[in-house]
């Protein structure tokens, strides 16, 4: 697929870089600069957009930077998906396919918010999780040098592409293929990580490879909501911050290179009744913090979306031992239905009424502890207040 030249683009990535400082996205001129030199069309040259297809099914459509439509295109401040799952991924016609997204270059807005928060100074060396599309190893490149920027991908294919990217443009940052979640391989200890994939616990080797008052920035997956966390290195392996301002979520960091394993599922117990609920559906898609407060109070519990030809769709709650509860997203009433333990939404009540006596507060009202041994607690900063991560 051809591309514009990167003096034709300038135009679209200086508009990005003063539509992101408009919005707050970036408040330094070092990170302006950065986003007005990149050329992100060459790093994306094509991606996937949602869309319904004619057959009524939702497919991944194809498209490129190949025309000045395209090319204004690339620079909006969206997230283009640009890989997906080949084990689930159906060709439908010839540049549309079903499938499940693994691969993305992540809306500029949350990556220049991420990129702030992590403070980089003149010098730093820098480890990114999660190399994608090269993009913010170019936009570290352009920030600190290339000579100061690590980037690992478990994808080799994705790693050679990228490399060939930033050559093109002029960077050549140290790239490395293989699982981000071991760390770079003697290669610590680094000033600042961030990873642009989402764990379920903060591995031990980012702590390890941090410099003493380093900052290490990760998407935490809880369950029920994950979110964006700041922490520094403590002693004996602890690193403590809190959950930042940003709230955008990332793909899980993948044990294989294309594709995600199959998660084996619980049988659902039966439906046994249903009653009414001050929790409504409602309610936990319009408040990111409460749905962080629930998987704080509910570890080992998920947050799906079910459809059945009766209630439509519905958010439910499940947990590993087969119980589950749901509540329809059409209306405004709460009227929940269970099978297995009824305990599972009364939790998620009790965590509701909580939130709700605590005035609401912000996902940034909120620490995170990774400790010695791997396990994590989070904690309500005003008053102490303290829940355990493990379900």
């Amino acid at each position: 697929m051809s591309i514009f030249p990167q003096d034709a683009s300038r135009p679209y990535a200086v508009a990005l870089a003063e539509l992101l400082v408009r919005t707050g996205a970036v408040r330094t001129q070092t990170w302006e600069q950065a986003f007005a030199s990149v050329p992100r069309h060459v790093l994306v040259p094509s991606w996937y957009e949602q869309e319904t297809h004619a057959r009524g099914i939702a497919v991944w459509r194809r498209r490129g930077a190949a025309d000045e439509s395209g090319l204004a295109d690339v620079y909006r401040d969206v997230t283009l998906v640009t890989g997906l799952d080949p084990a689930t991924a159906q060709q439908v016609d010839e540049d549309a396919w079903t499938g499940v997204a693994t691969s993305s270059s992540t809306i500029p807005s949350l990556m220049a918010g991420m990129l702030e928060d992590l403070d980089i100074q003149d010098g730093h060396r820098v480890m990114e999780i999660g190399t994608g599309t090269g993009y913010n190893a170019a936009l570290l490149s352009a920030r600190l040098g290339e000579e100061f920027v690590h980037s690992m991908d478990i994808d080799q294919q994705l790693v050679d592409l990228a490399q060939k990217r930033l050559d093109s443009i002029g960077y050549q940052p140290q790239l490395l293929s293989g699982d981000g979640t071991q760390g770079w391989p003697d290669g610590g200890p680094f000033d600042r990580i961030m990873a642009t994939c989402s764990v379920s616990s903060v591995p031990a080797a980012w702590v390890e490879q941090l410099r003493p008052g380093g900052v290490l920035l990760t998407d935490v997956a809880l369950g029920i909501e994950g979110g964006l966390v700041r922490l520094s290195p403590g002693s004996d392996g602890e690193a403590r911050g809190f959950f930042t301002t940003n709230t955008g979520r990332f793909m899980a960091a993948r044990s294989r290179a294309r594709t995600y394993q199959a998660q084996d599922r619980p049988e659902r117990a039966p439906a046994a009744r249903s009653r009414p609920s001050t929790l409504t559906a409602n309610a936990i898609q319009a408040h990111y913090p409460l749905r962080l407060a629930l998987a704080f109070q509910m570890p080992g519990t998920e947050l799906v979306y079910y459809v059945d030809d009766t209630e439509g769709m519905s958010i439910q709650l499940q947990r590993d031992d087969g119980s589950w509860a749901r509540v329809p997203i059409a209306g405004t009433s709460g009227l929940v239905t269970f099978g297995g333990d009824e305990g599972l939404w009364k939790q998620a009540e009790e965590a509701w009424a909580w939130w709700n006596h605590a005035d609401r507060p912000a996902q940034d009202r909120f620490g995170y502890v990774r400790e010695p041994d791997g396990s994590a607690y989070v904690w309500y900063l005003p008053d102490g207040s303290r829940w355990s991560l493990t379900g």
